[in-house]
């Protein structure tokens, strides 16, 4: 299935992927992050900011971004780690997945450079296939330890969602969990509500979460249903007014707009002995619906990934 390489007007690689049925995806070799994503009738799935920074090696706001080998703050390295700002390349060997039949997709990895160990001092391959198919994209990230000793490592996949009006959303699939709520400091509550609704800030890490998360958009019926293997936790985060304003690379408007759901690994980062490798798996895929609740396809229920 075709697969193209341009240089776009920052001069920063992007492959688009297409399939038959007409939807696209674009990801750069920066960051190995997917910054478009739409469906047959041409409509962005995905958000971006309005400000978002595409000069490196500024992390781009939007998309998909990558977050590894630390999440936020918690370690001593950059905000949300290196991957995000690192020039990846296309993967050579991307065994031993399966191949992707009449799907467009492309490899792409990241390896430890010099800069990487001198702050980071671990080898390390970080493997990442981005499939598109009708109404689905797909990610496998995989880190494999090329060191000869343990290391730990967190990992978060930030989907930007791109919604119609952020009060108009609810998430399900989350009710009855524990959480970290990000603005008071860190500290563990358990979810009371029946689903997610938004009416201000909100930035909670959710433990020990279901395959499933429903991502409902009331006003334009729209459901995004996540899938998620090898990613216990899932970040839920919209800034708000006061901290969209006060975020230099996003519009103070952005906020309405978006939602990012993100597959993560935090609570528990991952150990990896010496040549042994993570494998972890993301599918989002639409449905035109108001209404979700886990109802929609049994099949799906009952049998999850295809």
């Amino acid at each position: 299935m075709p697969m193209n390489l341009v240089h776009d007007v920052d001069g920063l690689p992007r492959i688009i992927l297409t399939e038959p049925t007409g939807s696209s995806a674009e990801v750069l070799l920066y960051g190995g992050q997917v910054v478009s994503w739409k469906n047959e009738r041409r409509e962005e799935l995905l958000f971006m900011s309005s400000k978002a920074n595409w000069k490196p090696p500024r992390a781009i706001r939007g998309g998909i971004p990558i977050c590894f080998p630390q999440f936020g703050n918690l370690g001593s390295l950059e905000q949300h780690g290196f991957a995000r700002n690192r020039m990846w390349s296309l993967d050579s060997d991307p065994s031993p997945l399966p191949p992707a039949n009449n799907q467009s997709s492309v490899d792409l990895i990241l390896k430890s450079t010099e800069e990487d160990l001198k702050i980071w001092p671990r080898c390390f391959e970080l493997r990442l296939r981005v499939t598109l198919s009708a109404g689905r994209l797909t990610l496998i990230p995989r880190v494999r330890n090329t060191d000869n000793k343990t290391f730990s490592f967190m990992f978060t996949l930030c989907n930007y969602f791109s919604v119609s009006d952020i009060s108009e959303v609810r998430v399900e699939g989350l009710e009855t969990l524990d959480y970290f709520d990000n603005l008071n400091n860190r500290q563990r509550f358990t979810e009371q509500a029946d689903a997610i609704t938004f009416d201000g800030e909100f930035e909670r890490v959710y433990l020990s979460t279901p395959t499933k998360i429903a991502i409902i958009d009331h006003e334009k019926k729209r459901t995004f249903e996540l899938w998620k293997d090898g990613m216990p936790d899932a970040v839920v985060w919209n800034p708000w007014d006061k901290k969209a304003k006060a975020l230099q690379d996003l519009g103070d408007e952005d906020y309405q707009s978006m939602l990012c759901v993100d597959s993560a690994v935090i609570e528990t980062p991952i150990i990896l002995k010496p040549f042994e490798e993570w494998k972890g798996r993301q599918e989002i895929s639409t449905v035109s619906s108001s209404y979700c609740s886990g109802q929609l396809d049994p099949r799906k229920v009952l049998y999850g990934f295809h």
